[in-house]
């Protein structure tokens, strides 16, 4: 099992537990299971999220 389905299935526990909370819930879910996949990402060297937080904030190069 790679890092990312590992963050992903972390995240998905995490949401789960939240899903005991109706439509929120799954809404929260979500995040926390995207932001699981991230972290398992950046846990793999797959992301840069320094060039993410960059490209969020608007320091981004075109070049």
């Amino acid at each position: 099992m790679n890092l990312t389905v590992a963050g992903t299935a972390m995240g998905a526990f995490v949401a789960f537990m939240s899903l005991q909370f109706g439509l929120w819930g799954f809404l929260v879910s979500l995040l926390f299971m995207a932001v699981g996949a991230l972290l398992g990402r950046a846990a793999e060297g797959k992301l840069d999220l320094r060039g993410v937080f960059d490209a969020i904030i608007g320091r981004r190069s075109s070049s």
